[in-house]
């Protein structure tokens, strides 16, 4: 019983406190121990079937799968080569030998002095050469378009063909945007996220829907309307993403090269091109791609009204439209 002199009321309270604080205790050893696990699973997830090879460009980490004509993925913001097989993997299965690289800054590809695109396509050549291929058709997503740009302008016997999936690309002022520029908290938000693993991976339990749009570009309600199969797809997208410490050097140039996009020469592009965007893409390539197809002689543009920067609901077509542009422009030697 308490003592004459001590309130009841405040003996209740204080046990409500101390039982509060244990539950708050125990759910901070739980959630840090799930998440101490959960990270450890997605950096051995990262390193799986990766080879790191040295080249006059420096280090390059790489993976590849399939036989027949090659095909060279350049990745967007927040991947590596997990995420540029993510985006191919399954053209291997269809005569396609998919190669699939860490741009400078991601994972294990380290970041040099100078991460230019220009710099980057010299590398992506010299991936080729180390790999003993002499010409490879050119995927270029999201972030990875400049430099597979470059590529095509600065090595254009090595490029048999051009996909540019929902590219960043230079467009003038007098070319409307198609989707407003992110406000400045968004990319305050974003700037945290990618340094911190904790963040990144509390935002994923606790607000997904976030993270599908400001992370990945897509309309949240457009992937809970999709089927399975492209909820998993894109769940997966997100999960590649941790972790984003191991990434977060290209993150950061990826902003710096964002911020300073300048007009390339395209009319002197000529291997074929293939550009794809949907016009709600949150990160709006889709005006950029537009206007990048109209410099390019002969480039084949498709736009969607609806997908997102994943171009949801358009998967099985769009993974058909880039194995025919192979096919047709990079046959089995």
């Amino acid at each position: 019983m308490p003592s004459p002199m001590q309130n009841p009321e405040q003996s209740s309270g204080r046990n409500v406190i101390a039982v509060v604080a244990t539950v708050i205790l125990i759910a901070g050893v739980l959630i840090g121990w799930q998440f101490s696990i959960d990270l450890a699973q997605a950096r051995v997830r990262a390193a799986q079937g990766s080879v790191l090879v040295s080249t006059p460009c420096g280090p390059i980490e790489y993976q590849e799968a399939g036989t027949g004509a090659a095909l060279l993925v350049v990745h967007g913001a927040g991947g590596g080569h997990d995420q540029g097989m993510a985006l191919a993997e399954s053209l291997a299965q269809q005569g396609v030998r998919v190669i699939a690289m860490s741009r400078f800054g991601y994972l294990r590809t380290p970041m040099p002095p100078d991460a230019s695109p220009p710099e980057q396509a010299d590398a992506h050549a010299c991936l080729l050469d180390a790999l003993g291929i002499r010409q490879s058709a050119v995927l270029g997503a999201s972030a990875g378009a400049p430099s597979a740009m470059q590529m095509a302008i600065r090595h254009p016997g090595r490029v048999s063909a051009l996909i540019l999936m929902v590219p960043l690309a230079y467009k003038p002022v007098s070319v409307a945007d198609s989707a407003p520029a992110p406000s400045a908290l968004a990319g305050k938000v974003l700037d945290a996220l990618v340094g911190s693993d904790f963040l990144f991976w509390a935002m994923q339990h606790m607000a997904p829907d976030q993270l599908i749009r400001r992370v990945l570009g897509t309309p949240p309600e457009l992937v809970a309307a999709a089927s399975p199969a492209e909820q998993a797809r894109v769940k997966a997208m997100l999960d590649i993403i941790l972790p984003v410490s191991e990434r977060a050097e290209g993150l950061r140039n990826e902003s710096k090269i964002g911020n300073s996009l300048q007009p390339y020469p395209l009319e002197a592009i000529r291997a074929p091109t293939l550009i794809i965007s949907a016009r709600d893409d949150g990160y709006g390539t889709y005006a950029s791609a537009q206007y990048s197809a109209s410099r390019i002689a002969g480039a084949r543009f498709i736009g969607y009204d609806q997908g997102g920067h994943l171009l949801v609901g358009h998967e099985e077509e769009t993974q058909q439209q880039i194995l025919n542009w192979q096919r047709l422009y990079n046959p089995v030697p």
